[in-house]
């Protein structure tokens, strides 16, 4: 019987090496070396990195470029923690990444973008890539440098073929998905006035909301990323024109409304990394009473789940941001989920998530390409049957100062 199970287990685990290495491929990093000369560097002063993919056949002057996420620091502690790790230093950054979903190589995992020249920027700045501040303080000798190190990545693939792109998304994920957001228009204006230019968001439309002490733990944070990178400058000025707290405008839904360039916003209502760090950080829960409830779904109490709808209608009233332009996009799921266009599963699968119908890749495609519009969101939770909630473990899911 033992010996039956282990045979069982062992085709169960072939199967899943197999098809992971169906869907994904590896692809080596490239460090931007001219950058240091241009004060554009991580954390730490090294060099920014990327993951680069070729295009190929007719897909061969498309540009799909996705920003990695992330988090950030919001002080000199913070970020010197960061600063030895991958997110503050091309140092520490793996030398190869595995493409899927959305940065997927195979027509059947990724039918309109498969072709494309597909980029991963890695995050190493701790600001969504809005830092700039000239000064290096001696003692932390901590580079404050996000806007730069976009700009030289972007002047490097502009180099590399992008100046002839006939279509161009900017992406990301999480931390990734707000820089999606705050560059949008700066990423559009690189380009040929010919080029057909889009913006996908995921995971990175995060919202002013209290936590569960009825503290703005979330706003103070931004407002000190702000401060402490100097990012006021390079915030949309529509926004920052229009608001006495700069950090503010690290809020998707007082800067969306004023983005020119098409954008669509793909978010769970329900997202898992929100529910930790906006709704009930630690600090607002120090009897750790929400702990069980943050790593799985399944263990929140009714009364849990109660305050969880009321961010869920929270996060869909802060979606006016967006406007009703045409322009936009928004698929809106009711998962505990975090980022969903990067995973294969979550991307486009026989079980992938749907929402009027669709995956998240066809929405994204359909939208692009002008096929059909798509601004749906969700019934509240558990009412989606199709969603992949998540299952963390502790370890798997840092909070937001340092990660």
């Amino acid at each position: 019987m033992m010996k039956e199970r282990f045979r069982q287990w062992l085709q169960a685990l072939v199967f899943v090496l197999i098809m992971l290495r169906v869907e994904c491929y590896n692809v080596d990093i490239t460090y931007v070396e001219s950058a240091v000369a241009k004060g554009a560097v991580c954390l730490d002063g090294s060099p920014p990195a990327y993951h680069f993919s070729a295009g190929f056949g007719a897909g061969i002057n498309n540009w799909l470029v996705q920003i990695e996420g992330g988090a950030w620091c919001n002080n000199d502690t913070t970020c010197l923690a960061r600063k030895s790790t991958r997110l503050g230093s091309s140092t520490k950054m793996v030398k190869t990444l595995s493409f899927s979903g959305i940065l997927s190589n195979k027509p059947q995992f990724n039918p309109d973008f498969y072709d494309w020249n597909k980029v991963k920027v890695r995050y190493c700045d701790g600001s969504s890539f809005t830092g700039d501040i000239e000064a290096v303080n001696p003692v932390t000798k901590l580079y404050y440098r996000g806007a730069r190190v976009f700009l030289a990545i972007m002047d490097d693939l502009l180099a590399k073929g992008m100046k002839n792109a006939e279509n161009a998304i900017l992406s990301g994920c999480s931390a990734g998905g707000l820089t999606s957001i705050l560059h949008c228009d700066r990423f559009r204006a690189l380009l040929p006035a010919t080029t057909k230019v889009k913006c996908f968001s995921d995971a990175g439309y995060f919202i002013n909301a209290k936590d569960v002490s009825g503290a703005e733990h979330i706003k103070d944070f931004y407002s000190q990323v702000v401060a402490t990178h100097g990012s006021a400058k390079i915030l949309p000025s529509s926004c920052t024109s229009s608001l006495s707290d700069p950090g503010l405008c690290f809020f998707p839904q007082y800067v969306a409304h004023g983005i020119r360039t098409p954008l669509f916003v793909m978010n769970a209502a329900y997202d898992s990394w929100q529910i930790k760090n906006i709704l009930a950080p630690g600090v607002a829960d120090p009897h750790g009473l929400w702990h069980n409830c943050k790593l799985d779904i399944l263990k929140c109490s009714p009364a849990q789940l109660q305050i969880m709808h009321g961010y869920h209608t929270e996060f869909l009233s802060a979606l006016t941001g967006l406007g009703p332009s045409s322009a936009r996009g928004y698929y809106i799921n009711s998962c505990y989920a975090h980022c969903q266009t990067e995973t294969q599963e979550t991307w486009l699968r026989g079980d992938s998530p749907r929402l009027n119908g669709k995956t998240i890749a066809q929405a994204m495609g359909d939208w692009f390409h002008d096929r059909s519009p798509f601004q749906y969101t969700d019934c509240p939770y558990p009412c989606d049957k199709t969603c992949h909630n998540r299952i963390f473990e502790s370890h798997d899911y840092p909070s937001a100062g340092v990660y």
